[in-house]
Order: structure tokens, then C-alpha cells, then sequence
């Protein structure tokens, strides 16, 4: 364990006892991981890593939803690799990506192959727009080690155009600059490395910063909308898809290393006071009628999202 990672879990444990080990008794892998990961600060050849990737691979969410996958590297039963919300191939992969599904396993990287082969010729087109789906597809591509792909080279380019062009101007929100698809945006862009950055990702991420940290209030959400600001916005949940809310916001701000701006300090209180006495925050899962059932289970809601608040505020 490196010693900053060993300083936050005693500290943590020191004055919420039982946080820590609450998340290690989840029934869900990727919980476990990502605890002894990212919390704990343990090395991805550690022991203890190593059985949890095993069972990872073996049993929970991951292969509940990996079972659902064809030949072709899509999801059986879809009318599209959008649709249904939120169990078809684009769904299905960005999931994989938030649990820390293995992005060598080869059915991933066939259902990236999957969603680059059909959104190459959207990737092309001239516009602006949806850039919270090409985020995503960012990320999960991404996460499956294709960054040296040139299909991935001219998305990279389509996510930073949205920012430098359009000003994340988006359809869906009567063509007024969007939150979520900046956020989502900024989560694909993220995950690109920093010796790989062009000036066009770059000026990307400021521009998102600007826009989420600066013209809005991250708390009151006061970006521009024709209507009133989503529930979703003012409660933990997990997982999101398109959506967003504070904690999403904090985590990819955590990403790109962030956090000690002053526009993201109300946000980070604003967590920090939903903690419950107990240590653990309550979790929302708006869509856990829509998606996998391996998702379903509500205290496993409350430990993903405290594991994802207690990163973003230990870090």
C-alpha cells in the first residue's frame, strides 16, 4: 500500500470505524476492487486483488451482463445499440467501464469494435451535439486500450469540437450549452492520456472546466436550461448513463486532478454534509427498473456510492 493511500484509510477508519470494511463485505466484485484499489491504495498484482479480479470475472454484474453479449459483439434482443435504455450495447458497455470490467477481456474489446464500426459514419458527419454518447463511447473505448486506433483518434477530435465549436451547445437542451454532455465529455476526455493530449483536448478540458466551474454553480446548477434543473442533479446515485449529478461531477474532476478548485469547494462540502452518521451515504438508482438486475440490489447502491464519495473526498 503506498503510504498517502495508507494515511486516508486510517484516517477514514479513525473516524467513521467499520467504513472501510462495510465496502470489503460487498457482494459485488468490483465494490471490493475498487476499495483495496483506490482507497486502500493496493497494487494491481497484490494477492488480495488479484482473487477479487478472479471473481470479478466469475460471478455479480460483469458476467450477468456480459452473458447478454452476441457473437457479433452487440447485446442480444436491441433495436439498436442505443435502445432499449439501459441494456443495449452502448449501455451495456459504458457499465462495464464503471465497474472496472477487464478492457483486455476480448468480448469487450468486440463490443468496442462493435460500436466503432457503427457510429464511424456519425463520428464523420459535421454537427455538434450528443456529445454525452460520445463521451461515453470515449471512455469505454478507452478503457479497452484502443487509443491507438484511428477511429478513436477522429471521436477524441469530435468530443473536443464540441467544446471549441459549439460550446457544448446541444439539441436536447434547445441548443443551449448542456451540463451533462460537457460532464460526460470531460469523463471520455479524462481517460485520454496526458502525454497523448493535443492542444484541441486540452483547450476541450479547460473549456468544460470553465463552463461547469466558472459561468454555472456547481451546487445550484445554474447552467443554462429551458427548464427546471433535474432531481437526479441533487442526489448520490449510481450508475448514471447520459446523466449526471455533483458526485459524477466531482469524480471526473478528481480525474483530471482538479478538485482544489474554488468552484468545486461548495460541491465538496455539499458531500461531505449528505455523509450519514454511520459513515456510509444513502444512495439513489433511478433507472434500477431499466438495467441489469445484477444492479438492483439497494445496499449495494449505498456502497458504490459511498465508495465513490469517499475517493473523491479522500483524494
Amino acid at each position: 500500500m503506498n503510504q498517502p493511500a495508507f494515511d486516508r484509510a486510517v484516517q477514514a477508519e479513525r473516524e467513521q470505524p467499520g467504513f472501510i470494511p462495510w465496502l470489503l463485505a460487498a457482494t459485488t466484485p468490483s465494490i471490493r476492487y475498487l476499495t483495496l484499489r483506490r482507497l486502500l491504495g493496493r497494487a494491481e498484482d497484490d494477492a488480495e486483488v488479484q482473487a477479487v479480479r478472479q471473481e470479478m470475472a466469475a460471478i455479480g454484474p460483469i458476467p450477468a451482463i456480459l452473458a447478454g453479449q452476441t457473437e457479433r459483439g452487440n447485446w442480444a434482443g436491441e433495436h439498436g445499440y442505443y435502445t432499449p435504455k439501459y441494456v443495449s450495447t452502448h449501455w451495456s458497455m459504458t457499465l462495464l467501464a464503471e465497474l472496472a470490467a477487464d478492457g483486455q477481456d476480448e468480448r469487450l474489446r468486440r463490443g468496442v469494435e462493435f460500436m466503432l464500426a457503427d457510429t464511424e459514419a456519425g463520428v464523420r458527419k459535421e454537427g455538434h451535439g450528443w456529445v454525452c454518447f460520445w463521451g461515453n463511447l470515449l471512455r469505454y473505448a478507452l478503457h479497452c486500450g484502443f487509443e491507438g486506433d484511428p477511429r478513436v483518434a477522429r471521436l477524441t477530435d469530435r468530443v473536443a469540437r464540441d467544446a471549441t465549436e459549439a460550446g457544448w451547445r446541444c439539441r436536447q437542451n434547445d441548443e443551449l450549452p448542456c451540463a451533462w454532455g460537457a460532464v460526460r465529455a470531460l469523463w471520455g476526455l479524462a481517460a485520454v492520456p496526458v502525454e497523448r493530449r493535443s492542444s484541441e483536448v486540452t483547450a476541450a478540458i479547460e473549456s468544460g472546466l470553465a463552463f461547469l466551474l466558472g459561468s454555472g454553480h456547481l451546487v445550484e446548477a445554474d447552467y443554462p436550461t429551458p427548464g427546471q434543473v433535474h432531481d437526479i442533479w441533487a442526489h448520490v446515485n449510481f450508475p448514471l448513463f447520459y446523466q449526471a449529478d455533483i458526485l459524477f461531477v466531482l469524480r471526473v474532476l478528481g480525474e483530471l486532478g482538479v478538485l482544489s478548485h474554488p468552484g468545486a469547494q461548495p460541491a465538496l462540502a455539499w458531500l461531505a454534509a449528505r455523509r450519514q452518521a454511520d459513515g456510509t451515504w444513502r444512495g439513489a438508482s433511478p433507472f434500477r427498473a431499466r438495467t441489469w438486475r445484477a444492479l438492483a440490489d439497494r445496499e449495494e447502491t449505498d456502497r458504490w456510492v459511498s465508495l465513490h464519495a469517499a475517493i473523491v473526498l479522500g483524494g
